[in-house]
């Protein structure tokens, strides 16, 4: 079956067709056409295609569901076959399960269609351009880029499909040891001039970071976030900090937060911008996602994510596939990127945090690891890298009132995740400086 809208719906059509007394069957594609190539020491040691589709069934009868799934070859003769052996052992098997109280589906037939074009290039030629540019370099890294479709269709009407381009280069360039600057470029239009500047701030931090590691102690730093570091704060953030079950539990991180006891920097404003996302806007159960759900509003806390299950159960309207955010956007400040480490002055450039855990979740407490990519800055210009440090702090403090400025600029960051397909997970998000952050060992 082509990975295009009409044939999947079209197929789903006489699935539904075989449906028995008040059955109601939901029919999930998930599907890509991607190229993979993995370098190390800027040569290429593998490179590969993958076309996937992947059938997931929800079978709903008398307040009961099941679920199940299954791959498709292609053939739409034997994936029909296949599908329909399926929804028949779901049948023999839903009468033995209870009742779902938490059962939720969009019972309003709705229709949507989107597709995100781009400019991407062959992938040897990506990698040709990449390698130029890293000549003489000991660039290891992977690139991803392709088409990833998603679609939904119900026996009560919904028919809906979102379909993207996109590419992922996730990379390190490597000094010697453990020392190395790491870097990505994701979006939808690849520019060589983006792959150039990238390779040349690298090569200028290799300078650096080939000077002598500069040790330092314990104690408070100003610091400057670049949006990587951000990214891994925000995960972070993401663990329990917006998810309706997590707060109506009192379990969420951002407890105080909600409660109105603390704020954080009038500065931030988070939203889940579905708009923008690579993300599908519809869930699996049928229902249209908001353009944007604000989360935190000039340091204030905002509305929770609620999926399907969790709006039935605490009385909620839907507005996300999953509780925690997919498609992120931090709004930007007023800092010109190039003007940061003036900004700075004397501290800690930090590229990239590692490693991260919550060390007091009551007080939204993060420790993790220093590593790629951060150097020390004396004047408003790099000295030295810095040995590895572990970090623990409050992101009440790092995202409240020690939070100075945003930079102007944002990072469109695509997830690099592979698991179990290309991810279609963002973040779009700005560097940040701050006046403290705490580095314990």
């Amino acid at each position: 079956m082509p990975l295009q809208a009409e044939p999947f719906f079209a197929f789903a059509e006489q699935i539904f067709s075989q449906l028995q007394g008040d059955e109601q069957l939901f029919l999930s594609l998930d599907g890509e056409r991607s190229d993979f190539v993995r370098l190390n020491r800027n040569r290429v040691r593998q490179a590969g295609a993958v076309q996937t589709q992947q059938l997931g069934l929800t079978l709903v009868d008398s307040e009961r569901q099941i679920e199940g799934s299954c791959d498709l070859s292609g053939d739409v003769d034997a994936d029909r076959s296949l599908a329909l052996a399926l929804v028949q052992q779901l049948r023999e098997r839903i009468p033995h399960l209870p009742a779902d109280p938490y059962l939720n589906l969009d019972q309003t037939p709705s229709h949507s269609h989107r597709a995100l074009e781009a400019e991407l290039p062959p992938a040897a030629e990506a990698i040709a351009n990449l390698s130029d540019q890293a000549d003489g370099l000991d660039l290891v890294g992977i690139y991803a880029a392709g088409e990833i479709a998603s679609g939904l269709a119900s026996s009560i009407g919904h028919r809906h499909w979102h379909q993207s381009h996109s590419f992922n280069l996730d990379w390190s360039c490597y000094l010697d040891g453990d020392k190395a600057v790491k870097d990505s470029y994701s979006g939808f239009d690849w520019q060589v001039s983006a792959v150039r500047e990238r390779i040349e701030r690298q090569r200028e931090r290799l300078a650096v970071m080939a000077r002598p590691t500069k040790q330092i102690e314990p104690g408070q730093y100003r610091a400057f976030l670049a949006p990587a570091a951000m990214e891994e704060l925000l995960d972070m953030l993401a663990w329990g900090g917006f998810g309706l079950r997590d707060h109506r539990t009192q379990q969420t991180p951002l407890l105080r937060l909600a409660k109105g006891e603390l704020s954080l920097s009038p500065m931030l404003s988070l939203i889940e911008d579905h708009s923008r996302g690579l993300a599908p806007g519809f869930t699996a159960e049928g229902f249209l996602k908001p353009e944007q759900v604000a989360l935190i509003e000039q340091g204030r806390f905002g509305q929770c994510l609620a999926d399907a299950r969790s709006a039935k159960e605490y009385g909620e309207a839907v507005n996300a596939a999953d509780e925690f955010p997919e498609s992120l956007a931090l709004a930007a400040g007023r800092l010109p990127t190039d003007q940061a480490l003036s900004a700075l002055d004397t501290g800690l450039y930090i590229g990239n945090l590692w490693y991260s855990n919550w060390s007091d979740r009551n007080a939204c407490r993060i420790t993790g690891m220093t590593r790629f990519g951060t150097f020390w800055v004396e004047r408003g210009e790099l000295i030295a890298p810095l040995a590895v440090m572990r970090f623990d702090d409050s992101l009440y403090r790092l995202l409240g009132d020690q939070l100075e400025a945003l930079t102007q600029e944002r990072e469109l960051r695509l997830s690099a995740e592979t698991y179990d397909g290309r991810s279609t997970a963002s973040a779009l998000l700005p560097g940040a400086l701050v006046s403290s952050l705490n580095l314990t060992l």
